[in-house]
């Protein structure tokens, strides 16, 4: 499963943890990602979408 959000875009991001000691060490920021049922244009879909565009409102989860 890819880690992007259908809606914004979103995926992960790269960089360096950074210690006290100033030691850089690689890792990684993922998205908060989820699964969404929804209904578009009259079918359901499976969405992956980012928790704060669900928070957003741009789509209505399917009960």
């Amino acid at each position: 499963m890819s880690r992007k959000c259908d809606i914004c875009g979103k995926g992960s991001l790269s960089g360096n943890k950074v210690s006290k000691s100033y030691n850089h060490v690689h890792r990684k920021w993922k998205p908060n990602i989820v699964g969404v049922k929804t209904e578009i244009g009259g079918t359901t879909l499976t969405l992956k979408m980012c928790t704060r565009c669900l928070r957003s409102g741009y789509v209505t989860k399917k009960v």
